[in-house]
């Protein structure tokens, strides 16, 4: 099964190289856009200044009218957990990423095809796991590794109007992502809905092997679908990212998005600066599909097959100059998966961000989030007190301090931690170097 796969995988390829080849020149150059997902994307536009390093004597922005574009960026969260049933404890979890991306229309003039890759070292201290929050306080924390995250070949035709795309890469990096996510801290604002692992929707960085195709077929309409291959420990399969694992079953997840006041071929997953300007708004509804066997509390027979459902909603509220991005934006998200075989089986978030309300030369942001964990009672050991909804708040103040270095201090409160009667309150700050 591996050998037919990988040998489809390497024909997918060799097609979307070919049909460049044939594809008729775009009529102007279509910026690749934003291939990072959550704190790793980029909240504002780096420019000549925006790198440490500066632009290595000019070679950086040579290469960049050639069609590549190198990032190696620094982040880390630092949280500190100042009131909880837990002893006080700082929580610094870090990361260093590199990435490459490569627009073949520039470097040798064929047009539409585009190729990404990702590596990093993390590892740190887990604060949600040492507290037992539903809710992650950190969006990066996951496991202490150094490894090829995340590769791809995509082709774009019709001036973006379809896209597909073949390599290895995260689900919850394109599926079940908080529009808004680089504005938040805890995971299921600062990524992705943070109960998709349930069904196994693989995430950065143990990304695995996975196919993906888009379309626009009118001007504010997307939809998008794709095939991943399940793995359920892929951290001990693939330890390095370098060999792809076609384990388990294939994970069908799909998508269609409304995007008013905005082309949805020009929606990413992830917005910035400048892609808020004006009343935009990203208006989806998704599912996942998992075929495989699945244990339930109330069975010894494995069941076969589970699913999520999600709707989210991102939208611009009101603009101080209907052209650009100061302003009020608000998110929504909810997800729904069967109690019977989640145990975590729905969750919910809201959020408000202001867009440049304190009056710095810098660019600045103060977002408010809220989340809310539901567990289904089907889980409930006999005997045991009933579970009650986790709720999580968070304030967080972004301060673009330099073109190469963004803080971002967070509060976050936590109420009726992992079900339980507990209460947290959470302190720390979010650091980000541009390199």
């Amino acid at each position: 099964m591996q050998g037919r796969a990988a040998k489809f995988v390497c024909l997918v390829g060799v097609a979307l190289v070919g049909m460049s080849i044939f594809a008729p020149p775009a009529y102007s150059q279509i910026q690749q856009g934003e291939t990072l997902s959550g704190p790793d994307s980029h909240e504002t536009g780096l420019g000549p200044h925006g790198h440490l390093l500066g632009d290595w004597g000019g070679e950086r922005s040579r290469l960049l009218e050639r069609g590549v574009n190198f990032d190696l960026q620094y982040i880390s969260d630092s949280l500190w957990n100042i009131k909880s049933v837990q002893k006080e404890r700082l929580a610094s979890w870090n990361r260093i990423r590199g990435t490459v991306d490569i627009d073949f229309g520039a470097l040798v003039h064929q047009q539409g095809l585009y190729f990404h890759a990702t590596a990093l070292w993390q590892g740190g201290g887990i604060l949600g796991n040492y507290l037992g929050t539903l809710t992650s306080p950190s969006g990066m924390s996951s496991g202490n590794t150094f490894r090829l995250d995340s590769w791809w070949m995509e082709k774009r035709w019709l001036n973006e109007r379809l896209t597909a795309r073949v390599g290895q890469f995260a689900g919850q990096d394109f599926y079940g992502t908080q529009h808004d996510g680089a504005s938040f801290i805890f995971e299921p604002m600062g990524y992705a809905l943070g109960n998709l692992f349930t069904n196994y929707e693989s995430y950065d960085p143990p990304s695995t092997p996975a196919m993906e195709v888009r379309l626009v077929p009118i001007n504010h309409l997307y939809v998008k679908s794709m095939v991943e291959a399940e793995d359920r420990d892929p951290y001990a399969h693939n330890p390095t990212g370098l060999v792809p694992q076609f384990r388990g079953v294939p994970v069908s997840i799909s998508e269609i998005g409304f995007t008013p006041g905005k082309k949805a071929s020009s929606v990413r997953a992830f917005d910035n600066v400048e892609s808020r300007k004006g009343y935009s708004g990203l208006y989806q509804f998704g599912a996942s599909y998992n075929p495989g066997k699945f244990t339930t509390p109330t069975s010894t027979t494995p069941r076969s097959g589970n699913y999520l459902l999600y709707w989210m909603a991102s939208q611009a509220l009101w603009r101080v100059d209907p052209q650009s991005g100061k302003g009020l934006d608000a998110t929504f998200a909810y997800d729904w998966s069967p109690a019977a075989v989640n145990r975590n089986n729905r969750e919910l978030t809201a959020g408000l961000r202001f867009n440049e309300p304190i009056p710095l030369h810098i660019h600045n942001t103060v977002s408010l989030g809220f989340v809310q964990n539901n567990l289904s009672s089907q889980f409930l050991q006999p005997g045991a007190p009933s579970w009650k909804a986790e709720r999580a708040v968070e304030c967080n103040v972004l301060l673009d301090v330099a073109p190469m270095l963004l803080l971002q201090p967070v509060v976050q409160y936590y109420a009726n931690v992992g079900g339980g009667p507990q209460r947290a309150v959470v302190f720390g700050f979010r650091t980000k170097i541009e390199f």
